[in-house]
């Protein structure tokens, strides 16, 4: 059985797929051309309505999961064995849950301003503005994370999901952190990090 992912090279399908990379399970990548705006066709709201990528079809049953701090954590769950959050119950996991979240909520929302602008702000006005506006609070809410990164993972037990997140969002919106250059050394997720960053 088959995980599929839909997603573009550099987008949050980036995360996804070094999970499952790191997990060592089987899928397969659909393209959902961002630059085609592919993922606003029908063919593609049927998968996911929102119209947003990442999406992951599960292998049994063919269940759909959205947003990719869900299907990060449903693939933690689903693999265990491959270290992508701490033990459940402990206190490390719960620290995971914590920065996981806090970049779905806190960081996530501003790239898309960053990125798309115009889609924030009426028409005629300085959609300039706004990007540097979302640009600077991307750089303050990461500054959070980078105070508490205990090197070379977020984690003091070590490596999570939450480092897969963390290399993703500096690499979109900062430039590459210290974290994520041993996160792109990993061997398992080494190619994911070249096909889509290299």
């Amino acid at each position: 059985m088959t995980y599929v992912l839909y997603g573009d090279k550099g987008s949050g399908a980036f995360a996804v797929e070094a999970a499952l990379a790191e997990a060592g399970v089987c899928y397969a990548i659909q393209i959902i051309s961002l630059e085609r705006n592919e993922q606003k066709l029908p063919g593609f709201r049927a998968i996911n309505p929102s119209g947003k990528i990442p999406a992951l079809r599960l292998p049994e049953g063919g269940e759909i999961v959205t947003e990719s701090a869900a299907i990060l954590l449903t693939l933690a769950d689903r693999h265990p064995e491959a270290g992508l959050l701490p033990d459940a119950g402990s206190a490390a996991r719960a620290q995971a849950y914590r920065w996981i979240a806090y970049m779905q909520s806190e960081i996530y929302p501003m790239v898309e301003i960053v990125d798309y602008p115009e889609r924030f702000c009426p028409v005629g006005a300085d959609a300039g503005a706004i990007r540097e506006k979302a640009r600077a609070r991307v750089r303050e809410r990461f500054a959070v994370i980078e105070d508490v990164i205990a090197g070379p993972w977020l984690l003091k037990c070590g490596f999570s999901a939450a480092d897969i997140y963390v290399a993703m969002f500096s690499r979109w919106s900062l430039g590459p952190c210290a974290l994520a250059e041993v996160l792109s050394e990993r061997s398992r997720i080494a190619p994911v990090w070249q096909r889509h960053f290299g």
